[in-house]
């Protein structure tokens, strides 16, 4: 261990417990353990690190627990399922960011269970013909100091609802059919006309892994998220509202897409 500080070294194993000698190597990360906090004269903000993007987790496995629960397997045709990968903030090129095989794989296994034990490639392709990915990452909301960053018309705003992203440059993998399909659920649930995000054409735009994994398997994709502010700070922001509009919108999507995925293919 002489490439690394020896008292840091010495802190580890004390923290583990063990000797020095039995530490080989290792890989730390640190970040802030600071609770999160509810700001603004109303208490409509919350302030937290990692927004970006432990919300959009939380959502979806809160909404899928909620499916569960509310016993929508019973009705539910479709394999609902949610995916949380790693390194989508440096490219998702590694062996388990979203530009890995992984989606693809299971796809494939979950085909062949479908198939009993057979591998079809019909049924294969047909299960990716069917299929949708909702790619949510948190979205720049309109910041009172930059609103010229944004499209005038297409600037989302904290408590304004969930955010449908769009890009010319295919930076975000919503297309027209993509992004109906989500508001037909979000009208038939009742939710809140979901919001637009576009960046101006002169300025440069952030990506997700909705293209990656739509280019790599061939999926429906949609990319949409949160808008929030001070993406990527040490504390970002984000309105409480958007919180129950974004676990609002899961339910909806693992309730309620066969059914308006079907009458848009009628």
């Amino acid at each position: 261990m002489k490439h690394q500080e020896p008292l840091l070294v010495q802190i580890l194993a004390s923290t583990l417990g063990i000797d020095t000698k039995d530490v080989v190597d290792f890989e730390l990360n640190l970040f802030d353990v600071q609770p999160s906090s509810l700001g603004g004269i109303h208490s409509e903000f919350v302030h937290s690190s990692r927004l970006d993007n432990l919300a959009s987790c939380f959502l979806s496995l809160r909404g899928l627990i909620d499916h569960v629960s509310n016993n929508g397997l019973e009705n539910d045709s479709d394999i609902s399922m949610i995916a949380m990968f790693d390194h989508e903030e440096v490219g998702s090129s590694s062996a388990t960011g979203a530009g890995s095989p992984i989606m693809g794989e299971a796809v494939k296994r979950i085909s062949h269970v479908l198939g009993a034990g057979e591998d079809s490639p019909m049924l294969y392709d047909r299960t990716i013909q069917r299929s949708f990915v909702l790619s949510v990452d948190q979205a720049h909301a309109v910041h009172p100091n930059y609103a010229s960053k944004h499209e005038k018309s297409h600037g989302p705003k904290l408590n304004g609802g969930m955010v449908i992203k769009r890009n010319s440059n295919q930076r975000y993998a919503t297309n027209g059919m993509t992004g109906l399909i989500v508001r037909q659920i979000a009208k038939k649930a009742g939710l809140p006309p979901i919001q637009e995000f576009v960046v101006r054409n002169d300025c440069a735009c952030g990506s997700t892994i909705g293209p990656i994994i739509s280019a790599n398997t061939g999926i429906r994709a949609i990319d949409m998220g949160c808008p929030q502010l001070s993406m990527h700070s040490i504390r970002e922001t984000m309105g409480t509202k958007d919180l129950t509009h974004g676990l609002a919108l899961f339910r909806a999507f693992f309730e309620h897409f066969s059914l308006i995925d079907n009458q848009i293919e009628d």
